[in-house]
């Protein structure tokens, strides 16, 4: 298979442990014993089960199916489970690509037990399981509670916990914002297991009713959600699409945006907004224009400086019922962006904003107190607006042209105060009740350029503009 570098990595760390998964299960059982004993609980015996991750196939036959299917990466997992369970049918393929599972049946259950951590493209996959249910199928899905990092990185590193790849960022949040944007409709959430070992009377009392309680629950290691597919999705409208593209000094990258941009929507203009670049970025936007006269490009320069000012002229000059902000720096991919369309087209929500922080990020594409400093902000700002945001200062940003008026229309209440542009629309989206939708992305290494971000005084505006926040929002 030609498996991306990630997926070969993941696939060759399992099949290394995969003689080792019986050891590590025997080191463990009390926490897998807990879970099997929760998902028999959720799911009942006898049903067509098909399970993605299955591993070494322990879950799956625990289960008690009528008939079962496991999907797994890893050939010596499935060809071990296949040897213990030869009752149930193990494949090996790559859990994202349901074309290469070779089935075409419905199940009562899709479970997805702790492998989530490791897809490249969550809402993909979710996405592709709709072809093996129908409207009495159920997702049932466990992953574990981020706040437990740094314990289970702990116990990888003294030998207490199988070791596992780099696991993606997630909350149960955004396990339901993943399954929303795939049509699916969370029907239930839990929290479970404060103490994954067995301590005598203390597990017992820990966790069969401390971890009930309200506010303590949130601490339990195991998040479970189960979800069912959502046949009340509004049919998609055709909207045609206007690219922002603010860009100083990132020559480099223009012809990349424009070459890497997918087809969508009824039709498309791509908006260069230059900032006064010394490098030679006009130039190669007029390049682009003679060189694929076959697209709708546009190049303005803006009238004053900041990204904030660059987005109000791109919009201001923009023809498209849908407006979309891309980063010249291509940290976000262009490909993403059908992501952003299909999220407003569908009316999955009315202001899609772009999240960086549930994948891992390639390396240098994000410093550590960037990180901190996003999180802090993505907490700060939930709690002002009232609407979850993780991620308040991902450039990609997207609204139908007509909710975006109605912003400019209102301005005046906060006034010309946004530098970044960001919480301009953020702000006057909350202000107007439009429902806030976020669509992770992967963050990646720039190509070409250097960042115009300052941390720490761009951290002391960011500060600002919490406080104005507050005033605005909360102190009235």
């Amino acid at each position: 298979m030609n498996y991306s570098p990630f997926k070969q990595s993941v696939q060759k760390h399992f099949d290394d442990l995969a003689a080792d998964r019986k050891s590590w299960i025997e080191k463990n059982r009390y926490y897998y014993q807990s879970q099997a004993d929760y998902l028999r609980f959720i799911v009942p015996t006898g049903k067509k089960i098909l399970e993605l991750g299955c591993g070494t196939g322990d879950l799956l036959s625990d289960l008690i199916p009528s008939r079962g299917v496991g999907i797994d990466i890893s050939p010596n997992m499935t060809s071990i489970a296949q040897h213990n369970y030869p009752h149930l049918e193990f494949i090996t393929a790559d859990v994202e690509d349901s074309g290469a599972w070779g089935l075409a049946e419905i199940f009562d259950y899709i479970v997805i037990a702790d492998t989530i951590g490791l897809l490249e493209d969550i809402q993909n996959t979710f996405s592709g399981l709709h072809a093996f249910c129908d409207s009495n199928t159920r997702i049932v899905i466990s992953y574990y509670n981020f706040l437990w990092e740094p314990v289970l990185s702990l116990g990888e590193a003294i030998g207490l916990k199988m070791p596992q790849p780099q696991q993606n960022w997630l909350s149960i949040f955004d396990i339901s914002n993943l399954l929303h944007l795939a049509d699916f409709q969370v029907v239930k959430k839990e929290h479970r297991l404060l103490i994954p070992k067995d301590i005598p009377l203390v597990s017992a009392l820990f966790n069969q009713y401390l971890a009930a309680l309200p506010f303590i629950r949130k601490l339990c290691l195991s998040c479970y959600l189960v979800a069912r597919p959502n046949r009340q999705t509004k049919r998609q409208k055709e909207y045609s699409a206007s690219i922002i593209i603010p860009c100083r000094n990132e020559r480099g990258n223009i012809e990349p945006a424009v070459k890497r941009l997918p087809a969508f929507g009824r039709h498309q203009e791509v908006i260069f907004v230059d900032g006064r670049s010394s490098d030679g970025t006009p130039d190669a936007i007029q390049d682009v224009m003679a060189k694929y006269p076959d697209k709708d490009i546009k190049h303005f320069v803006q009238d004053n400086i900041g990204k904030g000012d660059a987005v109000r002229k791109g919009f201001a000059e923009a023809g498209g019922d849908v407006l979309m902000i891309l980063d010249a720096d291509l940290t976000v991919s262009p490909e993403d962006l059908p992501k952003f369309y299909q999220a407003i087209a569908t009316g999955k929500g009315e202001f899609i904003n772009g999240c960086r922080l549930v994948y891992p990020m390639e390396k240098q594409a994000m410093r550590f107190l960037n990180i901190l400093g996003n999180k802090f902000f993505g907490l700060a700002f939930s709690w002002l607006l009232n609407q979850r945001l993780k991620d308040t200062l991902c450039g990609t940003k997207v609204l139908l042209k007509s909710d975006y008026e109605k912003i400019a229309a209102n301005r005046e209440y906060f006034g010309n105060f946004d530098p970044f542009g960001d919480f301009d629309l953020i702000f006057g989206a909350a202000r107007l009740n439009l429902m806030i939708t976020e669509v992770p992305v992967r963050y990646r290494d720039r190509t070409y350029g250097s960042t115009n971000i300052r941390r720490f005084r761009h951290g002391w505006m960011l500060l600002k503009m919490t406080a104005f926040a507050f005033k605005k929002f909360k102190a009235i």
